[in-house]
């Protein structure tokens, strides 16, 4: 088997355990195995299938780049990883859909990154696919971004019709101030842009400064504005 085709397998199995434990398989083994129990078997099935996706895309040789990538295209990745930091760190709080929220969906309010998406989490991590697609265009890049894309996109479907169904009117409730699509709601006037707050402003300008310095150490070239700052 070729490197990228175990990378491909790898990747598969990763997103496809984490669909069938977060949804059909959840339930049934919550009840033989318990909230815990169920906890330690999703976390070590996560890491290890995580682990061997990663072990199977340094074992895989970078193809040739199917296309040039330029400043003009750095400097939009650049800008789009902004937006992704900020839409990640808005989602930590007053998020209706983490265990635990303060407020229930039916009262939670759509403002900052949620008036944006229902999704800021899942968003986030889908942009990070695309923009590491976008400037590194190698056949192995596409199967663990592409991964990424599909887990987190797929993933934010499947769990409007899980909270849909736990909790009918005020998931529906929220998914009526909201959209799944960026920008959805407000574009039909059913959100308004504005109230990010400095938790989502500072904290994800603080998060994209430091995640594409540390491509220098991990990476050994520099992305977003160190590309042009070192």
């Amino acid at each position: 088997m070729s490197g990228s085709m175990m990378l491909l397998a790898a990747a598969s199995v990763f997103v496809l355990t984490h669909f069938l434990l977060s949804h059909p398989l959840r339930r049934p083994l919550v009840g033989a195995l318990g909230e815990k129990g169920f906890s330690i078997l999703y976390s070590v099935i996560a890491l290890s299938t995580f682990a061997f996706t990663v072990h199977a895309y340094k074992a895989t040789p970078a193809t040739r780049a199917l296309w040039e990538v330029g400043d003009g295209l750095w400097a939009f990745v650049t800008v789009l990883m902004l937006f992704a930091s900020i839409l990640l760190l808005g989602s930590f709080i007053r998020n209706p859909a983490l265990p635990g929220a303060a407020k229930s969906a039916a009262t939670a309010e759509a403002r900052g990154v949620y008036g944006v998406t229902r999704h800021p989490m899942m968003w986030s991590f889908a942009i990070w696919g695309a923009c590491h697609i976008l400037v590194y265009p190698v056949e192995k890049n596409l199967i663990l971004a592409g991964a990424i894309i599909v887990l987190a996109l797929v993933g934010a479907a499947l769990q409007d019709r899980k909270k849909a169904a736990h909790d009918p009117q005020g998931w529906i409730a929220w998914e009526s101030r909201t959209s799944y699509w960026p920008f959805a709601a407000i574009v039909q006037g059913r959100a308004r842009f504005g109230g990010f707050g400095g938790h989502a402003i500072g904290g994800g300008v603080v998060v994209w400064l430091l995640a594409t310095w540390a491509h220098i150490p991990m990476a050994g070239w520099a992305a977003g504005i160190w590309r042009w700052v070192l």
